[in-house]
């Protein structure tokens, strides 16, 4: 097992991919009308009658997620009816799949009723349950944190903090240099 040793990152990273995910999507609503949008949910009304979100809160992360580039509207007219848009998933949104999944899991393994989970998600093909799984590129079961180690990218830029000075960061006593953009390998 590896750990990262003290030093290896910075304690304060200026472009964490993770904070700049949450600026995008990390609140309640949006995540269910992401799910709801997974489901095949596609139009307002539906969308709201599934999510419970009010209107005004719901039109918000629509154009949220629609200028975050993860829907786009589509135009569509019923009889009769004035044209409307529906709001469907583009590749960047589709690819927040697994995210999300992982976050249902979670729920059902520490928050789901006693009864079980709620959904279970299965292959359309087979009918067998969906399980997510971690691998490196050589192909080896990745268990958990402990079992990873976080090494500086190439687009790493250390912010400023009271307690550790803007500079280039160190590596830690026996990790590979970072000076040279291939020790970084790919993360």
């Amino acid at each position: 097992m590896n750990e990262a040793a003290p030093g290896n990152l910075p304690l304060h990273i200026e472009n964490c991919s993770i904070e700049r995910a949450l600026g995008v999507v990390g609140e309640k609503w949006t995540f269910l009308v992401l799910r709801e949008a997974f489901s095949g949910v596609r139009r307002f009304a539906d969308m709201q009658a599934a999510t419970g979100a009010p209107r005004q809160v719901l039109s918000a992360r629509l154009t949220r997620l629609v200028e975050e580039g993860l829907l786009r509207k589509v135009p569509y007219r019923e009889p009769g009816q004035r044209q409307r848009d529906e709001y469907r998933l583009t590749q960047m949104g589709l690819d927040l799949y697994p995210a999300l999944m992982a976050l249902m899991r979670w729920g059902d393994r520490y928050l789901s009723d006693h009864d079980g989970p709620p959904v279970l998600i299965t292959h359309r093909d087979c009918g067998a349950p969906v399980e997510q799984h971690f691998r490196c590129a050589e192909g080896h079961e990745v268990a958990g944190p402990r079992e990873v180690t976080p090494l500086p990218g190439p687009g790493l830029r250390r912010g400023a903090t009271a307690s550790a000075p803007a500079g280039p960061v160190s590596p830690a006593p026996g990790s590979p240099s970072l000076a040279s953009p291939a020790s970084a390998g790919s993360a």
